[in-house]
């Protein structure tokens, strides 16, 4: 974590110092930990899925031509940082991209990157 008052060895004529709203290493580390987690492609494949629908573990699976606790596995990775949220309708789970500024972003970040278009 950089301290506020650093001199540094060399002037390159701006002043780091004066970046407005330095984010502290927290906000970074958590930033880090949810990028990390999209980092799986099979992770950012659910995560995408899930900004756009809320489904069940077996459409998922079937979807992603998988077994149901392979992708229970990477649900489970995906909702403990955050990312997603869960309910429960009788002995069905369903899974959806949480409603954060966070997943917003990273949500529009995977869109742009990819140029993939938001399903209609």
């Amino acid at each position: 974590m950089p301290e506020k008052s650093v001199r540094l060895p060399h002037d390159h004529g701006h002043d780091i110092e004066a970046l407005p709203h330095m984010p502290d290493s927290g906000t970074l580390a958590s930033v880090a930990a949810a990028m990390r987690q999209l980092g799986d492609v099979t992770r950012l494949h659910i995560f995408w899925l899930l900004c756009h629908y809320e489904e069940c573990v077996i459409n998922i699976a079937a979807y992603m031509r998988m077994s149901s606790p392979a992708i229970s596995h990477h649900l489970r990775v995906l909702k403990t940082s955050g990312l997603i949220v869960s309910r429960r309708e009788g002995k069905e789970m369903y899974y959806r991209a949480a409603a954060t500024p966070l997943v917003d972003a990273l949500h529009r970040t995977v869109e742009t990157v990819g140029r993939i278009s938001c399903p209609k």
